[in-house]
């Protein structure tokens, strides 16, 4: 079975190394840390340096949110992921914007 990695559709956290124009460039992101319940987006870096390749469409490599709905087996399953600052009171930081609790 061949599945397509889901693509981040836009990105609103401008001061990323990978945000170029509202968009991230690299390959891909994972969201949560080890023991993280927070959707954050644990490849964000803020450094004077870009990074990223211009021609691609970053994408969600790995899920590791246990309570989001679109988790299966650590990989997301959402058509789409828009990534933003936390959106929950207990989290701080650029997240999954797309979470859903189960």
């Amino acid at each position: 079975m061949k599945k397509e990695m889901v693509k981040i559709s836009s990105c609103e956290v401008t001061d990323c190394s990978y945000n170029k124009h509202k968009a991230c460039h690299t390959l891909a992101i994972t969201v949560g840390g080890p023991a993280d319940p927070c959707p954050s987006c644990d490849t964000y870096l803020h450094s004077n340096k870009k990074g990223g390749i211009v021609d691609v469409q970053g994408g969600i490599g790995a899920c590791k949110v246990e309570n989001c709905s679109y988790n299966q087996s650590l990989e997301c399953s959402a058509p789409s992921v828009q990534v933003g600052m936390h959106q929950h009171t207990s989290c701080s930081g650029p997240s999954c914007v797309t979470y859903k609790p189960r």
